[in-house]
């Protein structure tokens, strides 16, 4: 081995191919579904962003909401939604978790975990613009489209419905 210029190359959770594969799919999900413009923000396991978009007409709050609502779900090892159902009783508990998080936690759906073959999660993409069920409606569907599967593994009942 050269003792010279040396960099130990570091190992990779979520390829860029693989991340891009997902935001595209996870945008053309929003706009077959007719969703209003989302900002999509692909995590990889260690909570960096890989690859982000914001749709035209996106408001400018939507990169913060969406990358809080995926770095939930890497911090707490399952999707927002999961996450709002469970401590939706528990508000102290959900504002330690902000005060930790250095108010980057999103607890609301939007935020899906990316899982390999193993089951394990490899990252997370989190969608915001449009209703949080919308947004996690399109955020499963790219995931699917990309050949991953995801935690939550299916969109919430009546996500079509959902208001803002």
């Amino acid at each position: 081995m050269d003792q010279g210029y040396f960099l130990a190359p570091v190992a990779t959770s979520l390829r860029l191919d693989a991340a891009r594969r997902v935001l595209d799919a996870t945008l053309k999900a929003g706009r077959e579904a007719d969703l209003l413009p989302l900002t999509v923000v692909v995590l990889d396991s260690g909570a960096q962003p890989v690859v982000t978009a914001r749709e035209d007409g996106c408001g400018t709050l939507r990169f913060a909401i969406a990358r809080g609502k995926a770095e939930g779900a890497l911090g707490m090892g399952i999707g927002s939604r999961t996450i709002r159902d469970r401590l939706k009783e528990r508000v102290a508990f959900q504002a330690s978790i902000a005060a930790a998080s250095d108010g980057r936690f999103i607890p609301v759906p939007g935020g899906v975990l990316i899982l390999d073959e193993a089951g394990q999660a490899i990252g997370a993409v989190g969608v915001s613009g449009d209703a949080s069920d919308r947004d996690e409606y399109a955020a499963i569907e790219g995931i699917r489209r990309a050949g991953f599967a995801s935690h939550p593994a299916e969109p919430a009942t009546g996500w079509r419905e959902a208001g803002l």
